[in-house]
């Protein structure tokens, strides 16, 4: 989620600020366990060799840049799926290491803020960066994989659908083919509002960017895709793995924010989430945020029977996340019982430089830096922020409901909060003063 000035918009985070390398497209080799990653923008191309001690090496424009490692090797959450290697955030191991390669600058009003253009301006050299190194700790993660195994012995699940307003989402991506929620009462492209709810083919969700049944219209879309693969991502195929299992946990694309700048109205979110609640959703992933209150969004929210899991925001333009306390970031600072603010953790236990915080405001932790989703057309790719680690809370919320079909919504925020693992360097900067835990919140007592 990224802080945008104009009042009237409802911005998401495509990037972090000041040393974003997203997001990046995976282009795998016939070796399952050696690949590339390029991007055309800035001319840069990584690749990475298991057998070679799984070492990722950085070029742009043909030298090197740098070289680090990369992650825990073949062992891996689901081997069969392919980059699954590499989602640091759902492993239960510390041998990750990550270099953050940041430009330098000569004056603070000219500090990049990330996107699609990579981590640093055109015309960079290498001399022209700088490295830090950020070492994985043991345990920092969400635990997932004694969760599954509880949630794969239950003989009783719940449906659920997970309502993600955002960009839309490529819902022909391989990862999706039994993750989308499908309108039971709407044919396909017979251009008829068939079960009258005022939205003609309304089939996966809708776009309120544009006002059509369009919910994927191509890059643009990226960030809500990304989101989408963290939830739902089918688990043993391709690519990476979701948190969910979609045989139960549907998602519902509502397409509210486009533009190459990814923003869009307040009146655009609140048509989706009516939407959304009409439509059987109960959980809702907010990857976005504004500086601006607006009371009727407010008021939805606060009206609405749904649990939203929102990003609470990216910091500053100088990409240093601040009090959301005294500054507060809408949705995520309303104080409702049915919204859970989420902060981005690094993998060694801190918060992320750039993650807002708020003793009040911000409830828990979750993964957000360098996490790897699903992208356009099949494809795969890092991105950090809070838009992230929302997705993260999202999952496990969903799983959490369908587990136990016996709470309510307001039990699954309770029990997030109160399975969360406690950390010394999160406490007095949010609510429950922990991160995610998959498994602990699906046994919690």
């Amino acid at each position: 989620m990224k802080k945008r000035t104009r009042a009237v918009s409802l911005s998401l985070a495509l990037a972090i600020a000041a040393s974003a390398v997203i997001p990046w497209t995976f282009a795998s080799t016939s070796d399952s366990d050696s690949g590339s990653i390029s991007d055309s923008g800035s001319n840069r191309t990584a690749s990475w060799k298991a057998a070679q001690g799984d070492m990722l090496s950085v070029s742009q424009s043909g030298q090197s840049l740098q070289t680090f490692a990369l992650g825990p090797g073949l062992v891996n959450l689901s081997p069969a799926d392919q980059f699954a290697t590499y989602q640091w955030g759902l492993k239960n191991d510390g041998e990750f290491q990550l270099v953050e390669i940041k430009a330098k600058f000569q004056a603070a009003d000219n500090i990049y803020s990330g996107g699609k253009g990579g981590f640093g301006l055109p015309g960079l050299g290498p001399g022209d960066f700088e490295s830090t190194v950020t070492d994985a700790v043991t345990g920092v993660d969400i635990n997932i994989r004694p969760a599954w195994d509880l949630y794969d012995q239950s003989e009783n699940k719940r449906s659920v659908v997970v309502a993600i307003i955002d960009t839309g989402v490529d819902y022909n991506h391989q990862e999706f083919s039994g993750a989308m929620w499908t309108n039971p009462g709407e044919i396909p492209g017979d251009g008829i509002d068939n079960d009258g709810n005022g939205y003609v083919d309304d089939v996966h969700g809708w776009n309120f960017y544009s006002g059509n049944s369009q919910i994927f219209v191509g890059e643009e879309d990226s960030h809500g895709t990304h989101a989408a693969g963290t939830i739902a991502a089918v688990r043993g195929s391709y690519g990476i793995a979701g948190i969910t299992d979609n045989n139960y946990v549907k998602i519902m694309s509502l397409k509210a924010l486009g533009g190459s700048d990814g923003t869009g109205s307040p009146d655009s979110v609140i048509q989706a989430i009516r939407y959304a609640e009409a439509n059987g959703a109960t959980i809702c992933n907010l990857s976005m945020g504004t500086s601006a209150y607006n009371e009727a969004l407010a008021q939805t929210m606060q009206n609405s029977k749904m649990l939203f899991i929102v990003a609470c925001g990216n910091g500053g333009i100088a990409g240093k996340g601040y009090d959301t306390d005294i500054y507060p970031v809408y949705p995520a600072s309303f104080p409702f019982d049915n919204v859970i603010s989420v902060a981005n953790l690094l993998f060694d236990g801190s918060l992320s430089r750039d993650s807002n915080y708020g003793t009040a405001s911000v409830d828990i932790a979750a993964p957000g830096t360098y996490i790897v989703s699903t992208l356009p057309g099949n494809n795969y790719g890092f991105m950090s922020g809070t838009s992230m680690a929302a997705p993260m809370v999202t999952g496990v919320a969903a799983m959490l409901y369908s587990y136990r079909p016996e709470i309510s919504l307001s039990d699954v925020k309770n029990i997030l909060l109160n399975s969360s693992r406690k950390m010394d360097q999160l406490s007095g900067k949010m609510v429950s003063g922990g991160m995610l835990d998959a498994y602990a919140a699906l046994s919690y007592q």
